[in-house]
Parts: C-alpha cells; structure tokens; sequence
C-alpha cells in the first residue's frame, strides 16, 4: 500500500482517485511514499529516502525545491492547464478593472451611504471614474502555454488586437492559438506596441525580474500591466516608479507587495488566480491521476524536473524503473547488468531532461533476483533512484 501525506486540503474529487485498498491518505506520515500539495512550502520539510514523487495541485512549483528533490531521485508534477480556465477568466477581469475604474467607483458609491439626492450625486460624480474601452487596444501576452492561449484568444473575441511572445512556444500551443495573434520577435517589440500587458510565464532564475527598469523603459505610456503569473516577475520598486512617472497607469497583481499597495493605480488580488471550485478539482484530479499512474506503473506526464516518460505495462511482466544521471553508456550499463542476470529485455524506453534522465524496462520475471539486481543497480555510477515496481 503507498503512504500518500496530503500538505494542504485536497478536493475530495481528486483524491477518490487514489482507491482506499492501493492507498493510505492521511496528513499525518512520517515516510510517505507521495505527497499532494497546493500552495504548503515544502523548502523546510525533510525529503526522506521513501518519498517517490510529489504532485503539486497547480502550475507553479516554486514551493517545491525542485533542484533538491532532482538529486534525491523525487519526481515532481504540476498540473498544467487544470486551473488555465479560470487564471483566463481573472485576467479579462483584470483587463476591465485596470480600464474603467470600476473597483474605485464602487468604492465611491459606498461612501453616499444615506446621503440624501443620492441619485443627483452619482451623476454629478461619475465623471471621476470615466475609463477606456478595450476593444480596439492592443494586449501583449507574454507566455502562450495553457493560460496565454486561453487569454489570447479570448481578447481576440473582446475585440482586442492581440500580440504575443513566447521563445519556447511548444507544437500543441501553436496548433491552439488563434492565426489572428501576431508574434514578436522579442520582449522588447511587444512591450512598446501593447495598451495592455498580462504576464503569464513561471518564475525561475531566468524569468525573475522581468518586468525591470530597463523593460518599462520600453513600454507605450500609460500602458496597463497585469500580473496574475507570479509576484516575483516583477521587480516592485521599478513598477512603482513607472507608476509615478506615467510610463504605467496601471498595475493589477494576483500578489500582495507592501511597496505597492497602497498606490492608488494599483489593484491586488488575494492570490485569486485558481481559486475556483472547478479549478480546485481539476487540479487535485490531475495531480492524483499522474501521481497513482508514476507510482504503479512508473509512468512520467507533465515532471518539472524528469522527462516525460510514458510506457503501456505488459501484464505477466516485470518493471523496473530508474531515475539516473544524463551521462555517456549510461544505458549500457544498465543493459549489461540485465545480461549478467540472465533476464531478456521486453521493452525498453529512455528519455532525457537537460541532465537527468529516465529509463522504463519490462522484462521476465525476475523471481529471487531481486535484492541482488537492485544491489547490482544502486552501485552503477549516475543512477539515482530505482525499483522494480512490477515483479510477475
């Protein structure tokens, strides 16, 4: 039975997925063989040599060290496009609050609380709050996966004019987008043609800060900036200044920033991105179903950290699974001690991730030659993490 430890509240829809006779489920495991988390940071919990893999209900991992759990052999998943529906809905949201002043003119209206001629002084005073259309702007997506698709093509349906960047942009995303987005050639480009600007990429190393000085330094005056993406995408002291300088005029984040809250152009969420019921059970439904499917069966789909790696199980064979280090002979090795063993390789399936990579193989049974096979297996040089998940 696997130990699966649940770090936050996980939708009862996603974990019906994981049946009660193959799965103990519980948010009290001291060596849990997977863990299902939303938003807990994991940077402080200790990964014991149990833990398999960690399946992150969402798209963002930065909660997760993934770097560590690379080298400790811990699978991690995300769920991408589980909650692109409703980060999509937000930021249409978002497009109309950051133009006609909505949240300030509710704000207002508030204050004529029992006032008398109440209907005399919201005309009088709607003229404060007057604010642009956005059909017939310009919106710059910056980062067309699952989540700068779906927003793409709903502002082309707005009656936007729609531009997008993406240096990475995949085959499925391609076939996905409307012919109508035009593409820039650069971040630059997009920026100083866009009335609007919604920020949809993850935050690593290479995208932090990318919203800098040198960047709003680009952008069209006045433009609108939103960022339902990751706070650390943007650096705040430089949008505060853009916002005092005019280069923007407004800013609406999904992420809470004492440096910017209390500037009247800028509108922050409380992380509302994915916070939908829908959202949720897609998420722990996706986060579920890849987490049982690694576990059982040893398959790979949608890691941040290894390769996808996927492989139709044989019933009657045996399986075994390895998490190694992306060097030269690697497979050579492994395939040479099946041959020491006596035991005839099935199927076989090896992918690659930058400098990790994994291995699937299905072969007889291996009967009493398990303890020694994975004895023989832990002492090759490179591999990180193996076992044999099926064994008849």
């Amino acid at each position: 039975m696997y130990q699966i430890l649940t770090k936050n509240t996980i939708s009862q829809k996603g974990l019906s997925k994981l049946p009660e006779k193959d799965f103990l489920i519980s948010e009290d495991l001291a060596d849990p063989d997977g863990i299902l988390v939303r938003s807990a940071d994991l940077h402080g919990y200790a990964m014991q040599d149990s833990l398999l893999a960690i399946a992150r209900a969402g798209a963002g991992t930065n909660n997760i060290p993934v770097e560590d759990c690379s080298a400790k052999g811990i699978v991690v998943f995300n769920t991408p496009g589980a909650n692109a529906n409703a980060v999509k809905e937000l930021v249409i949201a978002a497009l109309l609050l950051s133009s006609r002043k909505i949240t300030e003119g509710a704000g207002w209206v508030r204050t004529l609380t029992d006032q008398p001629d109440l209907d005399k002084k919201v005309e009088a005073g709607k003229k404060n709050f007057v604010g642009p259309e956005i059909a017939g702007k310009t919106l710059g997506v910056v980062g067309l996966g699952a989540i700068g698709v779906l927003v793409a093509n709903a502002a082309l349906s707005l009656g936007m004019d729609v531009i997008g960047y993406d240096p990475y942009l995949s085959v499925r995303s391609a076939w996905q987008i409307s012919g109508q987005v035009r593409l820039a050639a650069s971040l630059e480009e997009l920026v100083s043609q866009s009335d609007y600007v919604t920020l949809h990429v993850p935050l690593n190393s290479a995208t932090e800060g990318t919203v800098n000085q040198a960047l709003l330094a680009k952008f069209k005056n006045g433009a609108r900036l939103i960022n339902l993406a990751r706070g650390g995408l943007v650096v705040s002291r430089d949008v505060a200044d853009a916002l005092k300088a005019g280069i923007l005029s407004r800013y609406v984040t999904d992420f809470a920033d004492g440096m910017l809250m209390g500037m009247e152009a800028v509108i922050t969420f409380p992380h509302l991105g994915a916070s939908t019921p829908e959202s949720e059970e897609n998420c722990a439904v996706m986060a579920a179903l890849q987490l049982r499917d690694y576990l059982e069966f040893g398959n790979i789909r949608n890691s941040v950290n290894y390769p996808n790696c996927e492989a139709p199980y044989t019933p009657g064979k045996a399986r075994v699974t390895i998490l190694h280090r992306n060097i030269p002979n690697m497979v050579g090795s492994i395939t040479t001690l099946f041959a020491k063993e006596g035991l005839n390789i099935d199927n076989m399936i090896n992918k690659s991730r930058g400098e990790y990579a994994y291995t699937i193989i299905d072969f007889d049974s291996i009967g009493d030659k398990r303890d020694a096979f994975l004895a023989d297996l832990s002492q090759v040089n490179g591999i990180i993490k193996a076992r044999i998940i099926r064994e008849q």
